[in-house]
């Protein structure tokens, strides 16, 4: 379950060795002042994660959670480590579904720790494109958490424009002449958009927490440094996620109008029906009266010696049916 162990010297990786990933995987490698490890975990057993977890000396409330994959955003500090708990989400468009994982950070002085569950956001193209930017890794573990925050809210930007479009859909559908039924799409689409909100908002509050640089600040600097530099990374992912925020409020607002359009619709068209319904009787009730009227036989009725009678009823039904008809097709009921 070891993805990748590296230790990072002036923002360059430095190799451990043959088979680093094997022999080494477990092993905290000693580090000079300014250098770190990084080792990133997959779905990790019990054991292989108590393991990393006596190596390097990590709290057991987060190792705890770190080995739950149903935790929401956190930052916490323990001792000398950082904690970090992050959503990841992944868009399936065909079920209109929003997967999600889970990617849990320890960060000390000299190490960084990530802890990954599910299929979501690979770290290793991360890792790649960060050892591609050494001054960003010249920030130590901290531009690690920066470089996973970054991705990870880059995501969470992907499934909200992959959200949108889904929402443009069900409005064109809903204010189409068409009848359709989009109530079941739209709450799948808002259950979705919950699970989104589930992983944005609460990640708010440790972006802020990172992105100030405080000696009396949530984070002591003591522990971590975050340079001005760092914060205003930090402050950049900060603001992607309140953007993100904003766009899943504001699509959550459209389904609920989309949803109320959808039900006066519905109330629309059953007057519509209700009134071709009214309408078809009408055309049906006053010929029966009619021929109810003449179908009395009493013998003191003056048309029924009448050699026209018979055709003067049937005449008088469907000229009073064809009035009826012109008048309801004039009004808009047919």
């Amino acid at each position: 379950m070891i993805v990748d162990n590296a230790l990072y010297h002036q923002g360059k990786r430095v190799p451990l060795g043959a088979g680093d990933d094997q022999s080494l995987g477990h092993a905290r490698v000693p580090c000079d002042p300014g250098d770190f490890q990084w080792i990133g975990i997959h779905d990790p057993s019990p054991d292989e994660l108590q393991l990393i977890a006596d190596t390097f000396d990590l709290h057991p409330l987060a190792v705890e959670d770190a080995g739950d994959s149903h935790q929401r955003p956190k930052l916490e500090h323990y001792g000398q480590t950082l904690f970090l708990v992050l959503k990841t989400l992944w868009y399936v468009d065909a079920e209109d579904a929003v997967e999600t994982g889970e990617i849990n950070v320890f960060v000390g002085k000299d190490f960084v720790v990530t802890v990954r569950h599910g299929e979501g956001i690979d770290l290793a193209e991360s890792r790649r494109d960060l050892e591609a930017r050494a001054k960003v890794l010249e920030a130590g573990p901290m531009g690690v958490v920066y470089a996973i925050c970054d991705r990870v809210v880059d995501e969470y930007e992907r499934v909200g424009a992959a959200l949108e479009e889904d929402v443009d859909e069900v409005e064109q559908s809903v204010f189409s002449t068409a009848r359709t039924d989009d109530s079941t799409r739209i709450y799948v689409l808002k259950r979705e958009i919950a699970e989104v909100r589930r992983a944005v908002l609460p990640l708010r509050e440790p972006m802020r927490k990172l992105s100030t640089v405080s000696e009396s600040g949530a984070i002591p600097r003591a522990l971590i440094p975050i340079t001005s530099e760092a914060a205003t990374y930090f402050r950049d992912v900060a603001d992607h996620l309140q953007r993100v925020s904003e766009v899943i409020d504001s699509l959550d607002i459209l389904l609920s109008t989309a949803y109320d359009g959808h039900l006066a619709r519905i109330s629309v068209q059953q007057n519509e029906d209700m009134r071709k319904i009214s309408a078809g009787a009408a055309l049906v009730v006053v010929p029966t009266l009619i021929a109810g009227v003449y179908g009395m036989n009493f013998t003191h009725m003056p048309e029924l010696s009448w050699t026209y009678g018979y055709p003067f009823a049937l005449v008088l039904m469907a000229g009073v049916a064809a009035g009826l008809f012109a008048l309801f097709k004039k009004s808009g009921w047919l």
